[in-house]
């Protein structure tokens, strides 16, 4: 409950004790009065100091409230004078004072009263300057009441002066300059600037009334006023919200928000440093994590968060202080070896970390079992650029995902060389899709029962200028790496539904399957190419199998699911290439609108051993409804099994080799 005007008055007021202390004051001609900080009240007064106040009597002078127009630098001035007259302090100084608003400059003597309640009141003794020219009276006030805080030290001893704002920061005023800072280097730092050149500014951590602060300190050498010694005087201003704003920036400027790792950015700068000033071997570990996009479609980006993170933690542990751990962006990595004396320590430390990533997890009810490819290369910082670096790790890294992934891989010449014949593959691809260079083969599909061609699968070949006919196997997979297959993919589709559209004009009953890969699914070219041809009313869309494989299940299912409703919608056949080696799941062969499983030639080839495998798939296939196809027939007893097991259809070189166009018109003519 907020105290009354008279409750206040009453707790302020002078006790008897008070007043017999006090007396030898009313005998004085000096102007002395007893100031209680506490209630911010005049308690006692001679008539010197009413004078002073220009207050009628004591009485009045005793009922003014001094707390009203008072700052707050004034205030804490005050309660620093109380606290320091516990310990016996005085203190000299000219104050101005404003009874009924008119300034009066005094010089003043404070000293400690104890009160009853055993708290310290002021008593003031003062003395009315008229010598004091209005610029000494503004400075005095400035230094009062500044935010910048100045102190006057001896080297070794106690504060000779604070001004309020520094009395207000430091601890006590015993403190010695040294034990302001946190580190002791930089008060040392300080000094001998100091005493080489006379003056030194620093920004330091210090200890303050408000914990642990940073400080822009300014010291320089000068003589004490009053006794002529050597000092030191210091000015500080409190610059930890600025330093705290920068260490900030620059972490967000160096670091990767997520995993905390530094970033691209971070690494260019040292590397670049290392060049200016390191002359010793280092070593650039790339690595990404296997199947992340699965992991992201499967359980959610969250999980594919809380991977990275885990996974980025491991290796920071694993690591010395002076490796760099650096996340480049989405699943990839890099891992910086400074100052390598011994390559093969270094490769079975990337081996051991190897280990130490795929150790499974469980986040939740999930538990995961992630593994990472890596790819590793050494070099001497400034000889290379980090271009260059970077590029063998990731040759180096592509060779591990090759080999089947969660591996490592050490960069070599060879692999360089491959890599350069890889590129210009990547090159000539782009140059054959602007100058369609691409062209159809056509390798028919035959039914067991009847023995006819019922249809034929689209290969695509390309027409090298310089290399000649060039096999699918030999640049596919660059396709799919550098994401052409979109593109080449686009061509295929197009190229054999105006083909079947042609047969059919022509009165050729022949169905054409055709590759869809699962990039396709991702652009929106696919269903508008397949909605243009559908909309014609004579094109035969029931003639069109779109074959894709295990992997396009892997993603946002309903989705694809969705995708695959609307092309059936349309009329188009859906077939499940390589059926049994890649994302197998039941679920969407009886859920999704499948028309044609084919199986694939691994198990083909392994017949009759893989027999149970093969008759399952088969029962399969008969229990939803759709036919069957055997991929890479080759020999006349896998062609026997498959007929007496009722597979429907096959494909392969004991039936017919891949052929162009002009060959398949004369196979269905003869």
């Amino acid at each position: 409950m907020k105290a009354t005007l008279q409750e206040v008055a009453a707790q302020s007021s002078a006790s008897a004790k008070d007043r017999l202390e006090f007396d030898f004051a009313y005998r004085m001609v000096t102007p002395v009065w007893l100031f209680d900080i506490d209630a911010s009240r005049i308690l006692l007064a001679n008539a010197a100091a009413c004078d002073i106040w220009q207050a009628e009597s004591e009485a009045e002078l005793q009922t003014r409230d001094l707390s009203v127009g008072m700052s707050k630098t004034v205030q804490n001035r005050l309660l620093q004078y109380q606290t320091d007259f516990a310990d016996g302090a005085t203190f000299n100084e000219m104050w101005t004072v404003y009874p009924n608003d008119a300034p009066v400059s005094l010089d003043v003597h404070y000293s400690g009263f104890l009160r009853n309640n055993g708290r310290f009141a002021m008593l003031c003794e003062a003395n009315l300057r008229q010598d004091i020219t209005p610029e000494n009276i503004r400075s005095t006030e400035a230094l009062l009441h500044t935010d910048v805080m100045i102190s006057l030290f001896n080297r070794d001893g106690p504060p000779l002066y604070m001004n309020p704002a520094a009395r207000t920061a430091i601890l006590g005023s015993d403190q010695t300059l040294s034990d302001l800072f946190v580190d002791r280097r930089d008060y040392d730092t300080l000094m001998f600037e100091v005493d080489r050149s006379g003056e030194h500014a620093l920004v330091a951590k210090v200890f303050t009334n408000n914990g642990l602060r940073w400080h822009n300190i300014s010291a320089k050498v000068c003589a004490d006023a009053a006794t002529g010694s050597p000092a030191y005087l210091v000015t500080a201003n409190d610059v930890s919200d600025l330093k705290i704003a920068r260490d900030k920036a620059r972490y967000l400027a160096q670091r990767d928000q997520l995993t905390g790792c530094f970033n691209r950015t971070y690494l260019k700068q040292i590397v670049h440093d290392l060049g200016q000033f390191q002359p010793q071997r280092c070593a650039l570990l790339f690595f990404d994590i296997d199947r992340f996009k699965q992991i992201n479609d499967t359980f959610g980006h969250e999980m594919g968060d809380v991977v990275l993170k885990r996974l980025s933690d491991r290796a920071q542990e694993a690591l010395s202080k002076l490796d760099l751990l650096v996340r480049l962006g989405g699943d990839e990595f890099v891992i910086l070896f400074r100052d390598v004396m011994d390559q093969d320590e270094i490769i079975a430390k990337v081996r051991k970390l190897l280990e130490e990533l795929r150790i499974p997890f469980r986040h939740n009810s999930i538990r995961l079992t992630p593994t990472v490819s890596m790819g590793l290369t050494f070099f001497k910082p400034g000889q290379r650029s980090l271009t260059t670096v970077m590029s063998e790790a990731d040759i180096a890294l592509y060779a591990s995902k090759l080999e089947g992934r969660n591996r490592l891989t050490v960069f070599d010449d060879a692999l360089g060389a491959a890599a350069k014949a890889r590129n210009q593959i990547e090159v000539d691809l782009k140059a054959a899709i602007e100058r369609d260079e691409f062209v159809l083969h056509y390798q028919p599909r035959v039914d067991f029962a009847t023995q006819k061609i019922l249809s034929a699968e689209a290969l695509v070949r390309w027409e090298h200028p310089t290399r000649g006919l060039v096999p699918p196997n030999e640049f596919i997979s660059v396709c799919e790496e550098t994401g052409l297959i979109a593109q080449v993919g686009q061509l295929i589709l197009e190229r054999g539904l105006e083909q079947v559209d042609t047969w059919h004009r022509n009165g050729i009953d022949l169905d054409l399957s055709i590759n869809i890969s699962p990039m396709q699914f991702e652009s929106c070219d696919l269903m508008d190419t397949l909605g243009r041809f559908a909309a014609n009313p004579d094109f035969p869309a029931h003639r069109v199998e779109l074959e894709v494989t295990e992997n396009v299940f892997i993603g946002d299912v309903e989705k694809l699911a969705e995708q695959l409703r609307e092309i059936s919608a349309l009329g188009y056949r859906i077939a499940i290439d390589d059926f049994g080696v890649g994302y197998s799941n039941l679920s969407y062969v009886s859920a999704f609108p499948v028309d044609c499983i084919k199986i694939d030639r691994s198990f083909i080839s392994q017949l009759p051993t893989s027999g149970p495998v093969v008759a399952l798939i088969l029962a399969l296939a008969r229990q939803i409804g759709a036919r069957t196809v055997a991929e890479g027939v080759e020999t006349p007893d896998q062609a026997a099994w498959l007929a007496s097991h009722t597979c429907d259809e096959a494909q392969g070189f004991w039936f017919y080799r891949p052929m162009p166009l002009t060959d398949l018109t004369a196979t269905l003519e003869a």
